[in-house]
């Protein structure tokens, strides 16, 4: 596969993993429950990515997950900030 192909497939299996993720949470990263934390979504997002890249920092080896997960709460962010288009960005 070319570069331009891999890239593709990161990108769908992320999308893919992120939705089905959302799903099984109920879309608790974006909507949270509330019970314990008062933290909007944002903020909550925000704490995930601390805890996040503090075990990869603190870990021997950096997993696959960690990096899925790393990609996930920054989409989630993104749409959380409604950046959901970033055509403004290519030169």
């Amino acid at each position: 596969m070319s570069s331009r192909e891999n890239i593709a497939s990161v990108f769908n299996g992320m999308r893919d993993l992120v939705l089905e993720k959302n799903k099984r949470y109920g879309d608790s990263a974006l909507s949270p429950l509330g019970c314990f934390s008062k933290l909007d979504g944002e903020q909550g997002i925000r704490i995930r990515l601390d805890d996040k890249l503090k075990r990869i920092a603190n870990a021997t080896d950096l997993r696959k997950n960690d990096i899925a997960d790393l990609i996930g709460y920054l989409s989630l962010l993104c749409v959380a900030r409604g950046w959901t288009d970033f055509s403004d960005l290519i030169d």
